[in-house]
Parts: structure tokens; C-alpha cells; sequence
């Protein structure tokens, strides 16, 4: 893996969101010196499946599948048994759907993990949106409470948003979207943070996508997020 230190390259995931597995692939092969984790969005896990999830296992990869869950308990809970059964590390549900829908998902796929003999994912509650400027301010608090009172590994957060977080719920896991170097475009993201800041407020993982796979240079701008993260 290079040079690039394992305590930040395994707090680092990559978001693949494109519709094809061999565009995908060709950017975990090529970014795999600077990330721990790849990303599996709507996008990719639509076109490809669940061949998408062992294909970046096979490279190394812890994998997030962020589905971004909500419907019913049932069909949640139904959903979390086959996803746990994959082998994926982290899944994502939405924090609105409430405790029922949340602690359904949770058990879902404890089960599925269980019956596979694998690890037990990271269940992932996902607040507010880091596109969403208008969320009123009580909503993350209220969402935090939900995963926490659900048993979920942890949330899916805006920086702005990870002290906050950590004072409801200290033990829940803080991931974070939107990260974008100072200077450069944010995107739909309303609330983008630096890779840097978002370390020191406390984030456990960073999810990094255009940024990087948008740049001309991909790897040239992985290297530059790590040595941002290296000189903090």
C-alpha cells in the first residue's frame, strides 16, 4: 500500500458512484494505495449488483453498501437478512424512518451476517443529508437519539454536525460525506468540509467521491487529500 500511513487510508472510502462495474473497478485499482474502503451507491449497486460488492472485496476493500434504507419494518428488516448474508461491512438506512424501521434493520442484518458466518456490518444511520440546507436545527439532534435508542454502529453526518453528534451519542460511529479540498467545487453538497476539518471534529470515516473521481488527475488528487491528512 505504499507509503500512505493505515491509520488514514482505513478511515478513507471512496464513493464508485458510476453505473458500471468495469469504470468502478478501474478506479479501486488505481485508487487502492490511498483508500481502506469503496463506497457501493444506488448508482453502482443498480447496474451491478451484488457482483459489485465481491469484486471490490476480492481488491482489498472493506465494503460500504449505501442503499440509504427506508420503507417498512418488514421489508427492511427482509432486505438488512440478504444484505448482511453478502458479506458487506457498512449499509445505510435513513434515520426518518424511525426506531422500529432502524432496530429492524440493525437485526436484519446481524441475522444475514450470522447465517453467512461473516462479520456484522456497521448499520448506518444516515441524519440529514449533506445536500439538505434547510433541514431545521432540531432534526440531527432527534435523528442521533433514533440510531442511538435503535442500536446502530453509528450515523452518516455533516461535519458541521460531529460535536454535536458525539455529545448525544459518544459511542456511535460518525461517518462523514461531502468532503471536498479548500478551494475546489462543492458540488450539490451544502455542507462540504475539508478532509482535514473533519478529522479534527472527530469523524471515524471520511467518504470522498467527485473530488477524486471527477479530477483530472485521480490519483494526483488522492495523493493530495493524504498529504493534507499526513501534515495534520
Amino acid at each position: 500500500m505504499g507509503d500512505v500511513p493505515a491509520d488514514i487510508r482505513d478511515r478513507l472510502a471512496i464513493a464508485l458512484d458510476v453505473d458500471d462495474l468495469v469504470l468502478a473497478l478501474r478506479f479501486a485499482r488505481q485508487l487502492r494505495p490511498y483508500f481502506g474502503v469503496a463506497k457501493i451507491g444506488l448508482e453502482l449497486y443498480t447496474a451491478a449488483g451484488p457482483e459489485a460488492v465481491g469484486a471490490l472485496a476480492s481488491l482489498g476493500y472493506l465494503t460500504f453498501l449505501d442503499l440509504k434504507m427506508h420503507d417498512i419494518p418488514t421489508t427492511v428488516g427482509r432486505a438488512g437478512r440478504v444484505l448482511g448474508a453478502l458479506g458487506v461491512n457498512m449499509v445505510t438506512m435513513h434515520a426518518h424512518g424511525g426506531v422500529a424501521m432502524l432496530q429492524a434493520g440493525v437485526e436484519g442484518l446481524r441475522e444475514g451476517a450470522s447465517r453467512a458466518g461473516a462479520d456484522e456490518p456497521w448499520s448506518l444511520a444516515i441524519t440529514v443529508l449533506t445536500s439538505d440546507a434547510d433541514a431545521p436545527p432540531h432534526i440531527m439532534p432527534k435523528r442521533v437519539l433514533l440510531a442511538a435508542e435503535a442500536g446502530c454502529t453509528g450515523i452518516v453526518c455533516a461535519a458541521a454536525d460531529l460535536k454535536d453528534a458525539h455529545a448525544y451519542a459518544p459511542r456511535l460511529k460518525r461517518v462523514v460525506p461531502g468532503i471536498r479540498m479548500a478551494g475546489t467545487d462543492t458540488h450539490d453538497q451544502a455542507r462540504a468540509a475539508t478532509p482535514a476539518a473533519a478529522l479534527s471534529n472527530g469523524a471515524d470515516l471520511l467518504v470522498i467521491g467527485r473530488a477524486v473521481t471527477q479530477a483530472d488527475d485521480p490519483v494526483a488528487a488522492a495523493e493530495a487529500l493524504v498529504g493534507e491528512l499526513v501534515a495534520v
